[in-house]
């Protein structure tokens, strides 16, 4: 073969051989490729799983909402600036429930009110199942003290001379006495509704104050509707709490009662219909709806000093005028707290869970509302003892 013949064979060899490892490569590269996207394919099933895994353990555990600070607040719920921290906002209504188990500013107004309201509860099924010596509690406590016109309270309770002033247990009380209980209740004369009528209008106001406090985090819609529903329970304790004392007291004098009772209704009437309105239920008109509510009650300063000359001579007088003046003082006082808003006005941020004015608040109105039972123990002893002949009589 000739030197001319041996290059050109080697011409034509060269582009065969590149052309195959130009073939060779590519089918290296398209192996790599399919390994790559294989590879990818189960990484990406695994990070699918993982994720699924999550959603289902996230749905398994239900979402725990965090507290926020005043700043953070949607501005409806702006109320109290001189409270921080630990405010609920835009929650749904299942975790505004289960919300009364943790601790936020809000959960001793719930708790204040909801208690009171167990208590009267409790206090309104010992009087309807007719169990004076339950029912007489504060009375059981005034027995101790030496003043002679406290320890006459819970004397013949149901009625004259049938029930005697020991406390006994509720075991010990057969059917037959609670029988004869219910008998003295009914011969008595006295009609029990007034008292029932107070006993209610506590019960709904605690109630419905509880309510609110507890669900007004939920939207802005459901946090007008509460509060005015608030407002109508706090009017309504109000009203209610004329019912008794005026009743028994002029209950020889239909004229008054109607005189008296209709002043306070109409004044509660338009208590809440002026309250209705969502602008009254702002921050900005606080002041003016305690004015409101106070107002309503120093209407009783009239009945009371009425009743006071009409019954002058009347040794309980004493007693029940003791027990309404503490009432007007846990109510007047608790009032000075809501609208200063003292402590937390002093030191903003130490009393965001414990200790801030709307929880002071609430307990002196649930003891006001039991000196004002305690009265009302001392009138039904007085008028289930004694008829309109011997007002007086001792």
């Amino acid at each position: 073969m000739s030197p001319m013949e041996g290059g050109a064979l080697a011409k034509k060899r060269k582009p065969t051989t590149t052309m195959d490892h130009q073939t060779s490569s590519s089918s290296a590269s398209v192996d790599n490729n399919y390994f790559n996207v294989s590879h990818n394919h189960v990484t990406d099933n695994k990070k699918n799983k993982k994720k699924k895994k999550k959603k289902k353990r996230n749905k398994a555990k239900p979402k725990r909402y965090s507290l926020m600070s005043y700043w953070e607040l949607p501005e409806y719920m702006k109320d109290n600036e001189f409270i921080l921290n630990y405010y609920r906002a835009n929650w749904p209504l299942p975790q505004a429930l289960f919300s009364v188990f943790r601790w936020h500013n809000e959960t001793l107004n719930v708790w204040t009110h909801l208690i009171g309201f167990v208590l009267f509860l409790g206090l309104t099924m010992v009087n309807l199942l007719r169990v004076p010596q339950v029912a007489d509690l504060l009375g059981f406590f005034a027995r101790s003290t030496p003043i002679s016109a406290v320890t006459n309270v819970s004397r013949n309770f149901i009625s004259q001379g049938i029930m005697t002033t020991n406390l006994i247990e509720l075991k010990q009380m057969t059917s037959q006495e609670m029988e004869i209980a219910a008998a003295g209740h009914e011969m008595s004369g006295v009609a029990y509704w007034p008292f029932y009528v107070f006993l209610g209008g506590s019960m709904f106001c605690l109630f419905s104050s509880s309510i609110c406090h507890l669900f007004s985090c939920h939207s802005h819609p459901l946090n007008l509707l509460l509060l005015r529903i608030d407002y109508a329970g706090i009017t309504m304790m109000i009203i209610t709490s004329f019912f008794p004392p005026i009743y028994y007291i002029f209950q020889c004098d239909p004229r008054w009662q109607f005189i008296y009772l209709g002043g306070i209704t109409i004044m509660g009437v338009f208590t809440i219909i002026t309250l209705l309105s969502p602008k009254l239920s702002s921050g900005k008109f606080r002041t003016f709806r305690a004015l409101l509510f106070a107002s309503m009650g120093l209407f009783g300063i009239v009945p009371a000093v009425h009743a006071s000359i009409v019954n002058w001579g009347n040794p309980r007088r004493n007693a029940t005028l003791v027990y309404e003046a503490a009432m007007a003082f846990f109510y007047l006082t608790g009032t000075g707290f809501y609208i200063t808003r003292i402590p937390e006005r002093w030191r903003p941020g130490w009393f965001d869970i414990a200790g801030h004015s709307h929880q002071i608040f609430h307990v002196l109105v649930v003891l006001g509302a039991l000196a004002h039972y305690a009265a009302i123990l001392v009138m039904l002893d007085w008028r289930n003892t004694f008829g309109c002949d011997n007002n007086n009589a001792t």
